[in-house]
Formats: structure tokens, C-alpha cells, sequence
């Protein structure tokens, strides 16, 4: 995994569990023996950090000094996938950023992988960030995610609708996160370890814990359902892995 892999994770909309799909990735990773790095940019306090703080660090994306935390150490660290969750109503700043700083042509140059898993609200003014996403989108792997975790219903979107904002961005892929049990998601909130140490019935420094055999039961799963998405778009290959015995399925 010689080239550097960014994974950016957002949306200008809040409350559509962005955090969430990110810590899903972290743990995907850690399954799949990928060396990963985070970055939680809800400054100053960071609810990803609270999950996975050995490997997050909190940054404000919108300082120079913090892009140059980033984007300066791509080259210069041993985990070479790095996922930087972007706080709601910083998706498309950021990826001005990006374009401003030459990011997105480094990227397009081949340079660099860059995805992109925009998670999309159910209004339609979700669906009006693809367009200005779009824009951003030359040399990366975009993905639409419909991240249903807090019962979340589309109600306002038409096939015709959704699909005229879809083919908008080509190669777009669509992606889904399912429905988690309410009781179990709200436990693992409440024990602040990653999903992979919940179900693996562990606490924050891989103590044995003590968390309901059935909660951990919904948790393992829906991971496992989770993990079958990244496994169909092929995750592993776009960050130059190989796919081996994975760990934490058990």
C-alpha cells in the first residue's frame, strides 16, 4: 500500500451519522489488518476520538495549520489509508480546500486515492449537495451512502428524482448502512468502545466486559451487514489490500 488512500467522510446536512459510517470504516480496516489513521474534525471536542482514540486525532480542518497536519504527513506515515470525518456543513468547504490547496489534482493525477462516502440525508435539500459535490468529483471514487441507522425514511425521494441527482457524478456507487437496534446502538454509545470491542464483549483497554449477550448479538449482525456493503464496492482493493482471514466476524 504504497500510494496514500484520504477517505472523506460528510455531508452539509447534520444528523445523518456520519461518525457513524466512519467508525464502521475504522473497524473494517482493523478486521482487514489495514494500518489506519483518523481524523475527527468536530473541534474542540470529537465524538469519533471518544471511539477510537488512539488512532484519531481532532483537528479544525478549516486552519491552515491543521490541512498541513493532514496532507503534509501523507507520504511521511506508516498507516497510508487515513479517514478524516468532516463535521456537518463542511463537506463541500472541505473539498474547496482541497482543490484550493492541489489535492484533487494530485488525486486525479493518480498520485493519490481519494473516495469520498457522502451520506445523504432524506430531504430533497440532500440530494441538492450531489450537485455541488459533483463538481469535486474528477479523480475520485464517489460513494452516495443511504445510512438508514437512525430509522432514517426517504420518503421524499422519487426514483426519477433521486436517480436525475445519481448520474450527475460518474461512476457514482450507492451504498447502503441498515437499521441498527435502537437498544444496542445506544449501548455501545454508552460504552464508548469501537463496534469490533463491543461485540468482541471488551472495554476500552481490551478488558473483559460485561454487555448484554443479546445486544451484542443485534450488533454482530448488522456489522456483519455493514461490512458485506464494503466488501461489494471492493474497499479493501481500492486501498491496495489484499483480503485475507478477517478478524471480529466470530
Amino acid at each position: 500500500m504504497a500510494k496514500p488512500v484520504v477517505i472523506v467522510v460528510g455531508a452539509d446536512k447534520g444528523g445523518v451519522g456520519k461518525t457513524t459510517v466512519s467508525r464502521t470504516l475504522l473497524d473494517y480496516f482493523s478486521a482487514n489488518n489495514v494500518p489506519t489513521r483518523a481524523f475527527d474534525t468536530e473541534s474542540p471536542r470529537g465524538t469519533l476520538k471518544r471511539f477510537h482514540p488512539d488512532i484519531t486525532e481532532i483537528v479544525d480542518m478549516t486552519t491552515t495549520s491543521d490541512q498541513m497536519k493532514i496532507f503534509d504527513t501523507l507520504n511521511a506515515v506508516s498507516p497510508s489509508v487515513t479517514v478524516i470525518d468532516v463535521r456537518a456543513g463542511l463537506l463541500s468547504p472541505a473539498l474547496a480546500s482541497l482543490r484550493d490547496i492541489g489535492f484533487l489534482d494530485a488525486a486525479k493525477a493518480g498520485q493519490i486515492t481519494f473516495a469520498v462516502f457522502h451520506i445523504l440525508g432524506p430531504s430533497i435539500a440532500s440530494l441538492d449537495e450531489i450537485a455541488e459535490t459533483a463538481n469535486f468529483m474528477h479523480g475520485a471514487k464517489y460513494f452516495l451512502v443511504k445510512n438508514f441507522i437512525n430509522d432514517t425514511q426517504f420518503f421524499q425521494w422519487d426514483q426519477s428524482t433521486y436517480n436525475s441527482y445519481f448520474h450527475r457524478i460518474k461512476d457514482a456507487t450507492d451504498l447502503t448502512i441498515p437499521k441498527l437496534n435502537e437498544m444496542a446502538y445506544e449501548q455501545v454509545e454508552v460504552s464508548s468502545v469501537p463496534f469490533l470491542k463491543f461485540v468482541a464483549n471488551k472495554g476500552k483497554e481490551d478488558e473483559a466486559a460485561n454487555y448484554s449477550f443479546v445486544l451484542r448479538g443485534y450488533v454482530r449482525h448488522w456489522l456483519a451487514n455493514v461490512w458485506s456493503e464494503f466488501d461489494r464496492i471492493k474497499l479493501t482493493d481500492l486501498v491496495g489490500a489484499k483480503p485475507g482471514v478477517r478478524g471480529g466476524e466470530k
